[in-house]
């Protein structure tokens, strides 16, 4: 079965959940309301769906491959992204002014998701350029960003993230490579850079390496790293290219998935120093550099629900195919396809709630960015980014550990034959795993969500959102049916758990920041189950409105009974684990060390 992009459930997030209508009065995007979104959508689903994931196999089975420090893609690849590229897709997001489209995120979000549910492989190519055009658009000179972002924008030129070095991994502090100032005002670059994400590659003529080095004399520590633009090969005055730079490709990584991905080994200045261009001022490359990682760790969380959708699809075309047993009722007098068992569909429930309800998450998330970032009034723009800020860890942390119990129910649903490569269902699971990991693994983005999120401003935001999520359960009671109210029940008692736990986090830390950190991860898993749930609540709200009118019943109903299944499945859980990160902080760090 190939992939087949849920447009209507995406469309349904986008006007009701994020009101594009909204967005649509914003400044410059005027143009981009519900009728822009559907023929974005349209065509970014056709793209997809006959180009790129016929592909995701073939990755997966022949994936790229280093010789003499020269990176060949999969078959198909290469001409994949040169259609991608002169589509536009690459700039959708990005200003006009650059050759970008100048579209929304709450438009932009669910085209991310469509081009990694299709073969996330591939998609992270442009999903690293993307980082590196938005660290040139906030810190680079007018120099640098006439030289680079319309290359990058147009996806003529392809960008990278270069951070992690063999001794340094999410502790930059360590950060050895070091950045040489050149009397001409430019540096040369030495060092070893690790698990850089297309790093090398054949796809497009010119690579835009972002790099963190130190410069003589820099303070220790984060606060002495700085960033620099290393292409891949030197820029002339008249924009064409000129000589290769010293930066090579030395070796790619054998990885458990997203094997068609080069993960590069590069090392810089082998051969007399690679010729590098500060961005921004000098020590404050950490600034610039959380700025790419913030626009990938959404787009990360994005990839989550990509991956589980996926992994979904794969699952119920088996079901509705594989045949065996009689069902428990007797409603099929033979054997039938497993769809009709209630333990198969309970796990085509848990995958569908779960992924639907991170869309819906992604989606209001991303018109919040909107908003934060083009809203005439300067107090709406705040709130906005307050917000925002707050969805990050929970879109880029509980997005992915969701994606992985999803794709592993994808395996579980298949049974046997899911343990069979040649099924596909297991490559879902294999690509899931990175998710977690990378952009700062789960534990990273829960640390954000307790220190920056949460104890800066002594859990306002947190109570804000709270408080919003109490006004939906008003409007389910007032809507009064069975569905309604089993929802509004659910959704109280989790959001009562996730303002304990928060009062908990603020008014635990001086005494006991172990006791806080241990429930770290618990907290934002809860915390991304709630407002998973209010958005399927907000949406069940929706569906019975425009059921009544008459409005597309099956889907609506469907919608009605995806959110109360949420709420008795996964909603339900979240008391419970509000009970373990406060009654159980001491049993989590009182083993003896030596003892484990």
């Amino acid at each position: 079965m190939s992939y087949i992009a849920p447009l209507k459930d995406m469309l349904f997030d986008i006007e009701h959940l994020a009101n594009i209508h909204e967005v649509a009065k914003l400044p410059l995007f005027e143009d981009a309301g519900l009728e822009t979104a559907q023929a974005v959508l349209e065509e970014c689903a056709k793209l997809n769906q006959d180009v790129i994931a016929p592909l995701n196999v073939e990755g997966d089975r022949n994936p790229s491959s280093l010789k003499d420090t020269v990176v060949t893609t999969t078959p198909g690849f290469k001409a994949a992204y040169v259609q991608y590229a002169e589509g536009g897709w690459q700039g959708l997001q990005q200003p006009t002014e650059f050759g970008g489209q100048g579209l929304p995120k709450t438009i932009g979000a669910s085209c991310t998701e469509m081009i990694n549910s299709a073969n996330m492989s591939f998609a992270l190519c442009p999903l690293l350029s993307d980082g590196a055009i938005e660290a040139l658009l906030t810190a680079g000179s007018d120099e640098l960003k006439a030289t680079y972002l319309e290359k990058l924008v147009t996806g003529q030129w392809t960008g990278t993230m270069n951070l992690t070095e063999p001794q340094a991994g999410s502790d930059l502090a360590l950060v050895r490579s070091r950045a040489e100032r050149q009397p001409d005002g430019t540096y040369k670059v030495f060092g070893t850079k690790i698990f850089i994400t297309y790093g090398e590659h054949d796809m497009a003529e010119n690579i835009v390496h972002l790099v963190l080095a130190r410069v003589p004399g820099a303070p220790e520590g984060v606060k002495g790293i700085s960033l620099f633009v290393v292409p891949k090969f030197l820029v002339n005055a008249d924009g064409s290219l000129g000589e290769r730079n010293d930066v090579f490709c030395v070796s790619i990584e054998h990885k458990l998935g997203i094997k068609a991905s080069p993960t590069a080994v590069l090392q810089y200045g082998d051969h007399g120093g690679a010729k590098g261009y500060l961005v921004g001022e000098e020590n404050r490359g950490l600034e610039y550099m959380f700025i790419m990682m913030n626009s990938a760790r959404f787009a990360v969380g994005m990839q989550g629900i990509a991956i589980a959708e996926r992994a979904y699809q794969k699952a119920v075309g088996y079901a509705r195919e594989r045949v065996q047993s009689r069902p428990v009722d007797g409603s099929v007098a033979g054997s039938a396809p497993i769809i009709h068992h209630p333990d198969i569909r309970r796990m085509l429930m848990t995958m569908r709630a779960q992924t639907e309800g991170c869309r819906a998450m992604a989606t209001v998330a991303a018109a919040a960015y909107d908003a934060a970032h083009h809203h005439p009034d300067a107090e709406v723009r705040k709130q906005n980014q307050a917000f925002y800020e707050f969805m990050v860890p929970l879109v880029k942390g509980y997005s992915t550990e969701m994606s992985l119990d999803v794709a592993s129910l994808g395996v579980q649903v298949h049974g046997g034959m899911g343990f069979i490569e040649e099924t596909g269902a297991a490559q879902y699971l294999r690509d899931a795993k990175i998710l977690t990991i990378y952009e700062g693994t789960t534990a990273i983005q829960a640390n954000d969500l307790v220190g920056r999120k949460t104890l800066r401003d002594g859990g306002q935001v947190a109570k804000a959102i709270a408080a919003q999520i109490e006004k939906t359960e008003a409007e389910l009671a007032k809507l009064g049916s069975a569905e309604a109210l089993a929802v509004a029940d659910r959704l109280k008692a989790a959001r009562e758990s996730f303002v304990r736990v928060v009062e908990f986090v603020v008014g635990s830390m001086k005494a006991s920041p172990n006791a806080v950190f241990a429930g770290s991860v618990p907290y934002l898993l809860m915390a991304g189950r709630l407002v998973a749930g209010w958005q399927l609540a907000r949406s069940l709200l929706v569906a019975t409105e425009l059921a009544a009118k008459g409005q597309d019943v099956p889907f609506m109903q469907a919608k009605i009974v995806t959110a109360r299944f949420f709420a008795d499945h996964v909603l339900n859980g979240v008391p419970a684990t509000a009970h373990s990160i406060v009654e159980g902080a001491d049993s989590a760090t009182a083993m003896a060390l030596d003892a484990f």
